[in-house]
């Protein structure tokens, strides 16, 4: 599966002369008949960060940036036995997939990504990506959407809007609606921090929980809380988020391993932490989160 300068170029040609090929590879796609694996749990890799505009990996701010580059490590992550699929823009999901890495996968489509990084606008996400429709037509299995909830900030109030509309629609049709809300502050200079205090993870939990007119469908994506606790907050099926790498594997995967055997926690949903790990070995930290999912479950 390794991304070789032959399949590159392949990929490339069929991208500038045969458009059709991308219509072609949705339809041929493998689909597994269950988003949980046998053990019951759900590893995706994340790949949606480049639509946002949020390149940056530690301090390379353009790591990112290299498409040849990020599509080699995904390649190298889909083929752990235990990753169960990705998460991706349509962009990066059509290329995956016309790269032949996606047949009996779990693929969830990113749905909102208008809310680029460092923009003014930021947390009025609009939904510029997948939605349920196209989500049905190309068989693909869920998709997910981000909230962040400032409550300083009005663009809050669209974004749960729309993320609303889309749980209901995926829940139309029967797919998973992956919602990560994550509650914001703005610090003095006005830029977005993350709050990770108990009390605001649970008000975020409860909001995205009661989002459309049904939750049959709905799972959370939410960072692995210090108080585990926090997961007492819902009975909806909980994914575990990487989040920004912190440059310490090991704390990151022993936090990731106390929320994963939370009765309510699912699995693992991580992207850069996994692709871009200090040491470059993807391989080797797609493995050892994949072994702290197995222990925990």
């Amino acid at each position: 599966m390794h991304l070789t300068d032959e399949r590159w170029q392949q990929l490339l040609r069929v991208r500038a002369t045969e458009p059709e090929a991308v219509q072609r590879a949705y339809a041929d796609r493998r689909r597994r008949p269950q988003l949980l694996s046998e053990r019951g749990t759900l590893f995706l890799v994340a790949a949606d960060h480049p639509a946002r505009g949020a390149l940056g990996v530690g301090p390379d701010s353009t790591a990112m940036a290299d498409r040849r580059t990020l599509l080699e490590r995904l390649l190298i992550a889909l083929e752990h036995p235990a990753v169960d699929g990705v998460l991706g823009s349509p962009d990066i999901v059509e290329e995956l997939l016309l790269l032949d890495a996606l047949h009996d996968k779990i693929v969830v489509g990113s749905m909102n990504r208008g809310g680029l990084a460092g923009a003014e606008w930021e947390i009025d996400d609009r939904f510029t990506g997948y939605d349920a429709e196209s989500l049905v037509k190309f068989g693909l299995d869920g998709g997910k959407m981000l909230l962040r909830l400032v409550d300083s900030d009005w663009g809050t109030a669209p974004t749960l809007h729309a993320c609303a509309r889309a749980v209901s629609s995926l829940a139309a049709h029967g797919l998973m609606a992956m919602v990560e809300p994550l509650p914001y502050q703005r610090d003095d200079a006005g830029s977005l921090v993350m709050c990770k205090d108990a009390a605001s993870l649970q008000r975020a939990i409860t909001v995205a929980a009661a989002l459309g007119i049904t939750s049959a469908h709905t799972w959370l994506k939410i960072p692995a809380p210090e108080d585990i606790s926090v997961l007492e907050a819902t009975t909806l099926p909980v994914v575990v988020l990487g989040g920004v790498p912190s440059g310490d594997p090991a704390a990151d995967l022993a936090s990731w391993g106390t929320a994963l055997c939370h009765e309510v926690v699912r699995g693992l949903v991580v992207g850069r932490t996994l692709l871009y790990p200090p040491d470059g070995d993807v391989a080797a930290a797609v493995d050892a989160a994949a072994r702290t999912l197995e222990a925990a479950r």
